[in-house]
């Protein structure tokens, strides 16, 4: 086994626990990103905010990832280039 084979085999486990735990406690997780945002944005008076909000927003699907909330299909790849 090579080094890349022993550690998918070691952090195996651990994806699936934070995928168990993203999606029992994602509504909690989405809420302290509101929240975080919110503080940060009122601290540098909406200079912020479109970067903010992108942020935000990246972290929310990131987490809706983690959880499989997203009906266990993948994004789309690109189509093979035509030869």
């Amino acid at each position: 086994m090579g080094l890349m084979d022993n550690l998918r085999a070691k952090l195996g486990p651990a994806k699936e626990k934070v995928s168990d735990l993203a999606h029992q406690h994602g509504g909690k997780i989405t809420h302290g990103i509101d929240k975080a945002a919110k503080v940060v944005d009122e601290r540098t008076k909406g200079k912020y905010s479109d970067k903010i909000h992108t942020g935000t927003g990246k972290a929310k699907d990131a987490v809706d990832r983690l959880a499989h909330k997203d009906g266990g299909t993948t994004p789309p790849s690109a189509p093979p280039p035509a030869s």
